[in-house]
C-alpha cells in the first residue's frame, strides 16, 4: 500500500511540475480534459495517496540490521 500511495504521490508531482513549468497538464491530456470522469478519479486518488502519505511523518523509523 507504501508503495502505491508513493507512486500516485510521484505521479501527482509531475503532473504539477509539468504544469507549474509547461502548462501542460498531462493528466487532462491524456484522459481527455481536466472535466473528465477518468481524470477526476485520478486526481481524487492522487489527492488520497498524498493523505495518506502524511501517516509516513508519524511513523516510527524502522531499523535495519546488517549482520
Amino acid at each position: 500500500m507504501d508503495r502505491l500511495a508513493l507512486i500516485l504521490v510521484i505521479i501527482g508531482a509531475i503532473n504539477w511540475l509539468l504544469v507549474g513549468l509547461f502548462r501542460f497538464d498531462l493528466v487532462a491530456n491524456v484522459f481527455g480534459g481536466s472535466t473528465s470522469m477518468v481524470s477526476r478519479i485520478i486526481y481524487s486518488l492522487v489527492g488520497l495517496a498524498g493523505l495518506y502519505c502524511l501517516t509516513f511523518l508519524f511513523r516510527e523509523r524502522e531499523e535495519t540490521k546488517n549482520q
